[in-house]
């Protein structure tokens, strides 16, 4: 052993035996040879002497190298030199005389053989056909030495299909342009001696070295696509491949690449026409049994992909082909082949490269046309049905997982909801085909899941509701409500039925679901709501025994009570006396969790509930009695915890705030089911249960200012009653307000500001005197807070602080826009807030020209706009706010409407910005009607000209300004912009 070769051994090292720094000098000294400019030599030498693999391997690989990056600057005596060493180690011959060593490396491991297949596809690359012509004709001969060549011959055939021929992989435009050229040169010179050796190869070797025949048949499938057609479709060669997969007793592996090769075959590229005969002649039929075998065997799983590549090019074919004969022929063998096809889906694994949906949604497409389907289609569909069914059914190794919902059942059930999407869009299809079959096949599958044992049948179960559940997206509102076909049947049966599994979670979700869907049809068919209400009420829905299922069940009953309203009301007292346990839980102290948290978080009874006693059809004696049923115990529960509370003996705090937020949430949902009319109108008693609600959830703030939850539950029951109880909600907004402004910090002042545009919206100048109070703490408030600038975000900033300045920021620009525009600007006058007024200005101004939210920058627009209009009489009249005229000509009009629409960041072909221009040019119009020539001779004489306006354009610009089109003046000044904006050189400087 020499030194190379021990320093390739050490470097090769994997034990952890050797010296990092020995293995560092090995690594080193290999190197070194490698930089040797007679390294191919070396290399070579070592092949033919060296039994060590690591040494083998090394070589191999150096050569490869070699030949890879310095072919171009090689000698053509180095080259030749290379390629015979090379032809002769792979074809089992000596490189010269004392050359033992040749069948050693042939007979050595697959990672030996597969790298000198790389080299000798690497030496094809850059030479064949012109400079080595003869590389697969020297092998041909070589093939009667036996399995070792043949098995070399196909490792370099799948060598050069992975390195350089197949589409598969990523291509730059060379290497496709040498993939031609050796298929080309391969066509021309030996690809029929190749196929005729590997037919004779197959025909010799099948029985005493199948692995050998599968290696070729390997080759044989890859190259199928670009040879001749002719020299493998034909009765010798596909005699042979279907000889070798019908006969029992071979090598599976040997049978499933028989069967891959005729896939091959199928697949294979080519006009309609002569794909249909090629088909035709193949018959298939005879392999049809083979899929009925032991379904994870590798034989069955290539016999199930090649049957499923079948039926898709007939498929193809049958869409293609224009010809009666053709369809008729093409409708033969699809009917022929289906129903093994429908058997893999259903019992198979499938290859990933077929999608299932793909194919059963054309081929239901073909049915579209038909006025009517064959008893063969019809059948067919039953079947397409079936493979539905059985693909989106849950694996019952997950049913645990699921039904506690873990992050494996979490996850398994996302996955299913995406996987099914395309699956329920194929069935909506098939029910739209054949509506009648769809729903018996519906119906027997309810029947035979309803009929199994428990302890199988959850799965069936779901899948069967889910498909119920996914037609009714197919049927119209006429349709569900007159149940059309047999859902007149089938409705009821789902509502009166207890399935044995109906304690597992999907199975009761789906159900109910289910039910919301179709209740249409109880809307028409009344005799049935006492069996629909049974269902939500018992076991089943809101007392089942999961909590995730009680929540959706209360939230599916809520709007079902919407859609049956008045139909409800003879079932009121059944429906409440059902709802008592529920009711009390909800808001019992030692159930308050944080778990009822997010949308389903339970309140919905209460909102149904609402629905249900807040009808006028409900007599209002009954009603009253309802309201203070629930009500009383509610709020005797907030004041015993408010006394508590500030009797410095609070029983478990954290518990009777949750408590409270629960009761909180629970009022405001109830309360939902009540309007505005009936409570100050028709009923006002209940109007007056509702303040005195109002009222002692108030107390909640003084008692517990700082819970900011409790807040804003609190803010939210405030914001109903604002739309529940109208404009008798007045006397409490001054205690309300006063103690929401409690609170300084960014979230709390973006929750009360929403308020309080809720209530301007509402009752508009009514609120003048509750806003002359409240702006100057706001503004103080938020002044203090907010940046006059833009609001930094950076290194060491906080991204929640950020979040929740840019709310407030927001909400403020709103806040100011509100008041704007329902005719209260007088509040920004009034003695108290006059003191803010010029930072409000400057805020404003500073957004319009600035904000990078071109929305904040249009609505400060139309706040001066507004402004503008009360503030100014006229060009004549006398100045209501002394010093803003000036301020908006000077300031606004110039900094605003010029100089921030000529940065290049103002962007017209944004549509938003195109938006806040109109807006802009709006202003100027409105500062002309108000101003007259004070306005015009300002912008024109002092903006136009610091922005190098020339005198054509600046009186362009009047003339359009003074006329009355107004679409006319936005073009020009838009035109005007864009020419003006190249002359200013970044000179531009906002004041």
């Amino acid at each position: 052993m020499d030194d190379l070769e021990k320093a390739i051994l050490i470097s090769f090292d994997e034990s952890g035996a050797v010296n990092s720094g020995l293995k560092e000098q090995a690594v080193a000294f290999i190197q070194q040879v490698k930089e040797n400019s007679s390294v191919c030599s070396i290399c070579i030498e070592k092949l033919c002497f060296s039994k060590l693999v690591q040494v083998q391997f090394w070589c191999l690989q150096c050569l490869h190298e070699v030949l890879r990056v310095k072919y171009s600057s090689m000698a053509p005596e180095e080259k030749s030199f290379i390629r015979k060493s090379v032809s002769s180690i792979a074809c089992c011959e000596p490189v010269h005389a004392n050359d033992s060593n040749s069948a050693s490396i042939l007979e050595g491991p697959s990672f030996i053989k597969n790298k000198l297949a790389q080299v000798v596809v690497t030496l094809i690359y850059f030479e064949y056909p012109s400079i080595w012509p003869s590389v697969f004709v020297d092998f041909l001969p070589n093939l009667s030495k036996g399995a070792m060549v043949i098995e070399m011959f196909s490792r370099v055939l799948n060598a050069l299909d992975d390195e350089i021929i197949s589409l598969d992989y990523p291509r730059s435009q060379d290497d496709v342009a040498v993939s031609g050229r050796i298929k080309d040169a391969m066509r021309a010179q030996c690809v029929p001696q190749i196929v005729g050796a590997w037919y004779d190869i197959i025909s010799m070797y099948r029985n005493s070295n199948p692995e050998l025949c599968s290696s070729v048949l390997d080759s044989l499938r890859r190259y199928i696509s670009w040879i001749d057609i002719g020299l493998i479709a034909n009765d010798a060669f596909t005699g042979l491949l279907f000889d070798l997969m019908l006969v029992d007793g071979l090598l599976d592996q040997l049978r499933a690449a028989a069967a891959g090769a005729v896939l091959a075959v199928v697949s294979k590229r080519m006009d309609s026409k002569s794909k249909l005969s090629l088909l035709q002649n193949l018959q298939i039929r005879r392999v049809f049994r083979l899929v009925a075998g032991d379904s994870d065997s590798e034989l069955v799983s290539s016999v199930a992909a090649l049957l499923t590549g079948y039926a898709t090019e007939v498929l193809e074919c049958s869409k293609r082909l224009s010809s009666e004969e053709g369809k008729g022929v093409s409708l033969e063998l699809l009917n022929e082949v289906l129903p093994s096809v429908f058997y893999v889906m259903q019992n198979c694994e499938i290859d990933s490269a077929f999608s299932i949906v793909q194919f059963l949604s054309v081929y239901v497409g073909t049915m579209k046309s038909l006025s009517a389907l064959t008893e063969t289609q019809l059948l067919h569909v039953g079947q397409i049905l079936e493979v539905i069914r059985s693909q989106i059914q849950f694996d019952p190794m997950y049913r645990n997982n699921l039904d506690v919902l873990d992050k494996i059942g979490r996850e398994e059930e996302d996955r299913m909801v995406e996987f099914r999407k395309d699956l329920f869009v194929l069935l909506r299809n098939i029910g739209r085909v054949a509506p009648d079959l769809t729903q018996a096949f519906i119906r027997s599958s309810l029947d035979n899941a309803v009929s199994s044992s428990e302890d199988r049948n959850a799965e069936e179960v779901e899948a069967s509701l889910s498909l119920f559940y996914a037609l009714g997206e197919s049927l119209s509102d006429d349709a569900m409500r007159t149940g059309t076909g047999i859902l007149k049947e089938l409705v009821p049966m789902l509502l009166s039925t207890r399935f044995p599994c109906h304690s597992n979670r999907l199975v009761a979700l789906v159900y109910l679901e289910t039910i919301t869907r179709y209740v249409k049809f109880v809307t028409e068919n009344t005799q049935y709501i006492p069996i629909a209400l049974q269902a939500f009420l018992d076991e089943r829905g809101i007392h089942h025994p999961n909590v995730n299922v009680c929540r959706r069940a209360s939230y599916l009953f809520m709007r079902v009570v919407k859609l049956l309203k008045s139909k409800l009301v003879p079932y009121i007292e059944t429906i409440l006396q059902s709802l008592q346990d529920t009711v009390a839980q909800f808001t019992r102290m030692s159930t308050a969790s944080k778990e009822l948290s997010g949308s389903e978080d339970g309140s919905h009874i209460f909102e149904a509930i609402g629905l249900l006693i807040g009808m006028e059809d409900v007599p209002v004696e009954k009603q009253s009695d309802y309201l203070s049923a629930l009500l009383t115990p509610l709020c005797h529960q907030v004041e015993v915890a408010l006394l508590n509370a500030k009797s410095h003996n609070p029983e478990e705090p954290l518990a009777q705030i949750e408590n409270l937020q629960q009761i909180v949430m629970a009022i405001n949902a109830l309360s939902k089911g009540f309007s505005e009319r009936l409570v100050t109108a028709t009923r006002p008693g209940i109007g007056l249960m509702f303040k005195k609600t109002l009222d002692i959830l108030l107390q909640i703030l003084v008692v517990f200012p700082k819970i900011e939850p409790l807040r804003s539950k609190v803010t939210s029951f405030i914001h109903r009653m604002v739309d529940t109880l109208g404009s008798s909600v007045f006397p409490y907004l001054p205690k309300a307000l006063g103690q929401l402004l409690t609170e300084s910090e960014p979230k709390e002042l973006v929750g009360f500001l929403v308020l309080l545009n809720q209530l301007i919206c509402k009752f508009g100048t009514e609120l003048r005197d509750i806003l002359e109070e409240v702006y100057p703490v706001i503004a103080h408030r938020t002044f203090n807070i907010l940046p006059r600038n833009d609001i930094q975000s950076g290194p060491g900033s906080c991204a929640e602080e950020i979040r929740e300045l840019q709310d407030l920021q927001r909400t403020f620009f709103t806040f100011l826009n509100v008041i704007a525009t329902h005719e209260l600007s007088s509040v920004f006058l009034n003695p108290k807030s006059s003191g803010y007024l010029d930072m409000m200005m400057q805020l404003l101004l500073y957004a319009c020209c600035n904000h990078k939210d071109i929305l904040i920058r249009k609505g400060s627009v139309q706040i001066f706009i507004r402004l503008i209009k009360e503030w100014c009489a006229g060009p004549y009249g006398e100045e209501k706010v002394p010093g803003f005229k000036s301020f908006v000509i000077e300031a606004f009009a110039m900094n605003c409407c010029l100089y921030s629409v000529l940065d290049k960041s103002f962007e017209f072909r944004d549509a938003n910005t195109v938006v806040l221009f109109g807006e802009i040019v709006l202003a100027q119009k409105v500062m002309y009607e108000k101003f007259g020539n004070d306005f015009l001779l300002n912008f024109v004489s002092k903006g136009f000209q610091n922005v190098h306006c020339p005198q054509d354009l600046a009186e362009q610009y009047c003339q359009k300004l003074q006329a009355n089109d107004f679409k006319a003046l936005k073009s020009f000044y838009q035109s005007l912009i864009e020419k003006l904006r190249p002359q200013q050189n970044g000179s531009l400087v906002f004041r």
